[in-house]
Parts: structure tokens; C-alpha cells; sequence
């Protein structure tokens, strides 16, 4: 494979893997983790609950055992939609391409175990899109204002990235104008942050303090400033074991959620200009802890807890950035594919062609603008 190919396919199976090892523990507390596996996660597991069908909150889904949950099947969405589109993308193309994939035809669930519409199985804040779009007939670019302000956007971005790679400006600014039909506020400035970080780490020679800092440049309000401050605290840590309690009192101040994860307050994930999500953050902290590396840095989210699944994406899709497919544990991607029923890397492939085709665009689109300025500013 060519770099591109090889950090691209390393970014959205490194996603996938991040997200099916994390949905395993999603929603409960670090101590919950070691109460339940008898110790930290340190790979594939089965469901929190044994129970899993008649469990809440998590009943109806099949989570762990190497399942991918929504974040994956919402980004191998967005591909299609690229593949499909052959172009850049703004909030337009949700309305014209995304609500298809996501209303259109079944696919395999791995958390339902059958074929559904992936509608059946995404959440409420992304059942919104079609909602909103479908069937409210909203302005696309507008669609976003009024849903819950969560991770929903960013924790499926990392295409836009790849799309963009090494190239973390236009990679924010596609971001915002996409996701503008699906989030507002901070959930919508999470995912210019997350596309901008993936396009960083696409450029060969960057790190993980290259990559937050790119965040760092780039973020704004509250997005920034929780970065910031979490990356902080994290820069003085040598591991993600013994990290959760100084990293969540870092990002406390930001977080509209409550300690107590699954009690919602009046104020939890409404918009605001001092607030961001907690998700990105912890996975650029668990990336800065590591140096980088996927293993730890996967592992940190999905022991975390909490949105543990999109902590693990997020940081696996960067740390797959950055390190290509070699760096995601083989054995991981071959057993969540596997139990998933779902190829992990064609998807990156697949995006990594799209990036050639649209950069080879960019750059003609570029020339002509430099030869028609230079004629312009000609003496």
C-alpha cells in the first residue's frame, strides 16, 4: 500500500476496533470495569451484562464479543456517501446521500445479530438527520439547531480527514458545513476539531503533540479551551492506569454530563459557548499518554468508561492515522471483523481513493485560480 493507503486503512479500522472493544464498557464507571472482567480490559470481552437481551439500558444491543456499534456503522456511511458523491461534502449532502444509506437498504447489525435498515439501529440524536430532513424538509445547512449537542457528529468525521489529509484547515472547515445538518454548538464544533486532528495525522511526520496542537490552533470556546486543559494534565502522566480521576476533574468544568453518567441534568448537552463534549478531549488525552501509540491509546478509553466506544474510536482512528494499519493490533482487527461480520479495512481503501481523485480536483482547481490571479494582478 502507498502511505495514504496505509494510513487511511490504519485510521478507519483503528476506529472500528476502538469502538468495538469500548462498547463492551460504555456507560459505566472505571471501578464498575475492574468489578465486572475481575481487572482492566485488555482486549475483545463480553457483554457488561451477561443478560444482554433483557438488561437496561443497553438491551436490545449486543454489545462486546467484538462488535461494532453505531459509530462504525455511521462512518463506513459517510464512505459510501463519498464514494457515491465524488466530491467534497457539505450539509446538502446529508440530505441528498446520507439519509439514503441510512433509510435505503439493510445491512448486518452486529449489535442487532440480523439485517436492518441502520436507522433501526442508530441512535436518537442521529435518527434526527432523517427526522429533520426526511420527513421535516429543513434547510440542510440549518438542520442541525435544536438536537441534543453530543458526540454524534464527531464520532463518525474521521472520513472528512482521510478526504483531506494533510491538510487539517479544509479538513475543519468541510467538517463544520457536513455536520451542520446533523449537530450545532460544541457537538458540531467537536467534529471540525476530530476531522481537522485525523487530517493531521494523515501528514507524514506528525505526532501526537503535532495533532494536538493542530486541535489546539483550531478549536474554538469551550472545544478549546477543555483540549487545552485535559491535554495539559495528560502531558504529566506516564500511563493510562491510575490517570481517570485527574482527567476528569479536568475535563469536569466542560462537560455537561454528570459524574453519575446516565443522570441528565436541565442543563446537560444543550448548546453552549463554555461547554464541550467530553469524548474528543479524553481521546486526544489517552493519544498524548500513549505518544501516540494505539494499543494504550485505545485501551485508556475503554477503560475510562463512560462514552467509552466513541473515546476508543476517536483515539484509535487518530493513533491509526498516525501509525497505519500495522499499528492496530492484527489480532483485533481479524477478530472484530470476524465477530462482526464486517470488513474492517476496504472501507479505508475505498476513502483513500476518494482522496486521490479529490485531491488530484483540488489541485487543477487551484492552478486555474493561480493562473487567473497572476493574470489578474499582471502590470
Amino acid at each position: 500500500m502507498t502511505p495514504l493507503e496505509d494510513r487511511a486503512t490504519g485510521c478507519v479500522a483503528g476506529a472500528a476496533v476502538g469502538d468495538a472493544l469500548g462498547g463492551a464498557t460504555e456507560g459505566w464507571t472505571a471501578e464498575q470495569i475492574v468489578e465486572r472482567y475481575g481487572g482492566r480490559v485488555e482486549g475483545i470481552v463480553p457483554p457488561f451484562n451477561a443478560d444482554w437481551r433483557n438488561a437496561r439500558p443497553i438491551a436490545p444491543y449486543h454489545k462486546g464479543d467484538g462488535h461494532i456499534t453505531d459509530d462504525t456503522l455511521m462512518t463506513h456511511a459517510l464512505i459510501r456517501v463519498y464514494e457515491k458523491a465524488g466530491r467534497h461534502l457539505d450539509a446538502y449532502a446529508v440530505a441528498e446521500y446520507l439519509v439514503p444509506e441510512l433509510i435505503g437498504e439493510k445491512r448486518w447489525i452486529p449489535e442487532l445479530e440480523d439485517e436492518a435498515l441502520p436507522l433501526q439501529r442508530i441512535f436518537l440524536a442521529e435518527k434526527w438527520i432523517v427526522a429533520r430532513l426526511h420527513y421535516g424538509h429543513a434547510d440542510p445547512r440549518e438542520a442541525g439547531v435544536g438536537n441534543i449537542v453530543n458526540c454524534g457528529a464527531a464520532m463518525y468525521v474521521a472520513p472528512v480527514g482521510i478526504v483531506n489529509a494533510a491538510d487539517p484547515d479544509a479538513a475543519y472547515a468541510e467538517a463544520i458545513d457536513l455536520t451542520g445538518a446533523h449537530q450545532s454548538s460544541y457537538g458540531r464544533e467537536a467534529a471540525g476539531v476530530m476531522a481537522a486532528a485525523v487530517a493531521e495525522a494523515m501528514r507524514p511526520g506528525a505526532t501526537a503533540d503535532s495533532v494536538v496542537g493542530t486541535c489546539l490552533r483550531l478549536a474554538k470556546d469551550g472545544t478549546r479551551a477543555a483540549i487545552e486543559a485535559v491535554c495539559e494534565t495528560a502531558s504529566g502522566l506516564g500511563h493510562w492506569e491510575g490517570s481517570f480521576e485527574a482527567l476528569r476533574a479536568a475535563i469536569r468544568p466542560f462537560d455537561t454530563v454528570a459524574d453519575t453518567y446516565r443522570d441528565q441534568g436541565l442543563g446537560a448537552r444543550r448548546p453552549s459557548r463554555v461547554h464541550s463534549i467530553e469524548e474528543l478531549p479524553l481521546a486526544l488525552a489517552f493519544l498524548v499518554i500513549a505518544k501516540g501509540d494505539y494499543r494504550d491509546t485505545v485501551l485508556g478509553g475503554v477503560n475510562y468508561g463512560r462514552d467509552a466506544d466513541s473515546i476508543a474510536s476517536m483515539g484509535g482512528a487518530i493513533a491509526g492515522a498516525l501509525g497505519g494499519l500495522s499499528s492496530v493490533p492484527a489480532e483485533w482487527v481479524e477478530q472484530v471483523g470476524a465477530a462482526s461480520r464486517t470488513d474492517l479495512v476496504a472501507p479505508g481503501k475505498a476513502i483513500a481513493e476518494v482522496a486521490r481523485r479529490l485531491h488530484a480536483a483540488d489541485v487543477a482547481r487551484r492552478r486555474a485560480h493561480e493562473a487567473a490571479f497572476a493574470e489578474l494582478d499582471r502590470a
